[in-house]
């Protein structure tokens, strides 16, 4: 079966046309963005535009840029070393966090989970409410101590922060008082619950919790939809499958379940041969989500089925891992699909949220939705029937290599927009500043598998094949910094990698493992005499117009790497620019394209042109950028702010103009 040829219920099918007509005139008044100065989602709106309509802050003062204050995360109030002798694992220093900005204060949460509201004028904290989830245990393999937001929902005098934690509970907090709600699933929801195969008890092989979470929850309307993860790194088949469910509000009832790996007599059951169903796990949703309030939908990017890099106990493309998936979210029924990889055994996971964006195709105006994905592609979609923007072509790719894997013979490639990264590898690809380093390239590469996009995993074999090159690698291109938005033009902009990773693939005991083949670690090639393996650049940023598929514009990230720039091998060459800046996620404002970037000499906040990518200025940011970039308006006064991972404690930054 091909996964995607029926892509909505049929009772859809027949009313599309209809659908389209009457929604045409919403789209002209649709609203996508934030406009009033605050930012109520982690992504600015619910569709992850990152784009707020405020151009104060312009390519004219951006390098004035002052800081207005700067907030220690509550987690260095802790006694960290009576912490560490519970757990050893525990750190405070990957506040990855982006607040949200309602009212006059900013609701962040840490690294351990902690949340606070903060004035957003002067950084006080107002509140902070701990739920001590570290205190569970280990985290789930191989997720570190971090967490990127929380959600938000008013009805008339209630309001509520609600937080999804790392040892997978769900909390709403009064907004103004930080207190617990005790009406709300009699004080908190408990995810493990009608997870099969999540008992609290079980940890797995490494101690770990058996669930978590590290990206919000998304509210729409009042369903309040939660996902949850487990570990990728599994060596036994049976595991949790991570449904996605949806949650009235106030009360925290169950609203409903949806099945990402299909039940018996469910749509999508028979991608799953073997009643492999029965048993395999994971297919849940480990980044942020998206919604369209007017519609009333929420799209999901569903991740790969246990295990990432083998998939001989699960035959078959396996619905719904990796695919788009919107639902209804007042009912949870599945609206349309499109899965992005049959039968996954590269982890190339949607790594982070669609987009919402209003565009014109041919003349013809389209409520659209744009997946960046980890391979390079933009997979875009009409985000009410789920019908491509464009022709979305399967094309042959590579057999399987090890024994008893059988990968689909086909994978969706997008006709437009191109690749926003260089996929496969040949030896074109490899680091060529001089002759003598092409050569010991070509040479290093004689050890390895190598080929086109989807060339699969290979058993590594002391003294013999060293695995098979991915690339791009399992981070991506894309990953969870994800892409902006310009609702104005229909830009998206996307931050991304050119890496490249290898699975190192063994066999183990049956004690130790019931998966044929297991991933024993994730290892990457050390180029000649310590020089990076491929060419540069290293990442990028591009931007596409999505009104027409076509590249806009495209430029490394930064220039270069100190030791790279600086080696002997080097002296004297006139090197390109590297693209060392790394790849943090944008933030897209009515004048600028804004973003961190890694340099030399430490690390800065940076604004382009969002025409031509140009950059125009930049600031000093006091430690290395780790969260999403956020802005605001408050008395008259634009306001932008990020984490950053200070010494000893994390803090986030909040910039302003002089006055």
């Amino acid at each position: 079966m091909n996964a995607n040829i029926i892509q909505r219920p049929v009772p859809l099918i027949a009313v599309t046309t209809l659908l389209i007509a009457l929604l045409l005139p919403v789209i002209a008044a649709a609203q996508l963005g934030v406009s009033d100065g605050q930012w109520p989602s982690y992504a600015g709106d619910a569709g992850s535009t990152k784009y707020a309509a405020l151009d104060q802050i312009n390519a004219d003062n951006f390098a004035t840029l002052k800081t207005a204050w700067r907030w220690r995360s509550i987690d260095g109030d802790l006694d960290l070393d009576a912490l560490l002798e519970i757990n050893s694992g525990i750190r405070i220093n990957n506040l990855q966090g982006t607040p949200l900005m309602i009212g006059q204060r900013l609701y962040m949460i840490t690294a351990l989970g902690l949340v606070a509201a903060i004035d957003a004028r002067t950084g006080e904290t107002l509140w902070r409410y701990n739920p001590e989830s570290y205190l569970a245990g280990p985290t789930m393999s191989p997720i570190s101590y971090h967490a990127r937001g929380v959600a938000y929902w008013e009805q008339d005098d209630k309001r509520r922060v609600l937080v999804s934690t790392q040892d997978a509970y769900v909390l709403a907090l009064d907004a103004d008082t930080g207190i617990l709600d005790p009406g709300f699933a009699e004080g908190r929801i408990d995810l493990t619950v009608g997870i099969p195969r999540a008992e609290r008890d079980v940890l797995d092989w490494r101690g770990g919790q058996p669930l978590a979470v590290v990206s919000p929850p998304i509210v729409v309307g009042d369903i309040l939809v939660t996902s949850q993860i487990t570990s990728n790194r599994p060596r036994f088949k049976e595991r949790p499958p991570l449904w996605i469910r949806g949650w009235h509000l106030p009360s925290g009832e169950l609203a409903w379940v949806f099945h990402t790996i299909p039940q018996a007599g469910e749509f999508g059951v028979e991608t799953w041969e073997q009643n492999s169903w029965e048993t395999v796990g994971n297919t849940g949703v480990w980044t942020m989500m998206s919604a369209d309030p007017e519609l009333g939908y929420v799209y999901l990017p569903i991740e790969a089925a246990t295990d990432d890099f083998y998939g001989g106990h699960r035959p078959g493309d396996n619905l719904f891992s990796q695919s788009l998936v919107a639902l209804d979210a007042r009912t949870g029924k599945r609206v349309w699909h499109f899965q992005m990889v049959h039968h996954g055994i590269w982890d190339y996971d949607p790594p982070a949220a669609p987009n919402l964006l209003d565009v014109v195709i041919d003349g013809r105006p389209v409520k659209a939705v744009a997946q960046v994905t980890k391979q390079g592609f933009v997979f875009a979609f009409d985000r009410v029937t789920g019908e491509p923007l464009w022709p979305i072509e399967e094309r042959p790719v590579p057999p399987a290599i090890l024994p008893g894997e059988v990968v689909s013979p086909t994978q969706p490639f997008p006709t437009r927009p191109p690749a926003f990264t260089r996929q496969g590898l040949t030896v074109d690809d490899l680091i060529d500043f001089t002759p003598a380093l092409r050569a010991e390239a070509e040479e290093i590469l004689q050890n390895y598998t190598y080929g086109p996009l989807f060339t699969p995993p290979s058993l590594t074999e002391p003294g013999g094949n060293r695995g098979t090159i991915l690339r791009p690698g399992t981070g991506g291109g894309a990953n969870w910094s994800g892409a902006g938005v310009d609702p104005q033009t229909g830009m998206l902009y996307i931050p991304s990698s050119d890496g490249l990773t290898v699975p190192l693939m063994s066999q183990l005991s049956p004690d130790q493992a019931n998966i044929s083949y297991v991933r024993i670690s994730l290892g990457g090639i050390r180029g000649p005499q310590g020089l990076p393996y491929l060419k540069p650049p290293y990442s990028t940023i591009t931007a596409i117009d999505m009104n027409t598929g076509e590249i806009a514009w495209q430029t490394p990230n930064g220039s270069g790497d100190f030791d790279v720039e600086n080696h002997p091998a080097l002296q004297g060459l006139d090197l390109p620019p590297l693209g060392g800046g790394g790849r943090h996620p944008v933030l897209v404002t009515s004048s600028l394209l804004i973003h961190a970037q890694d340099r030399d000499d430490g690390f800065v906040l940076l604004a382009r042109d969002k025409a031509t990518g140009q950059e125009l200025a930049v600031v000093d940011l006091p430690a290395r950028p780790r969260g999403a970039p956020m802005t605001y308006m408050l008395d008259g006064r634009q306001y932008i702010g990020i984490s950053v991972a200070s010494e000893p404690v994390p803090e986030f930054l909040v910039l302003t103009l002089p006055e």
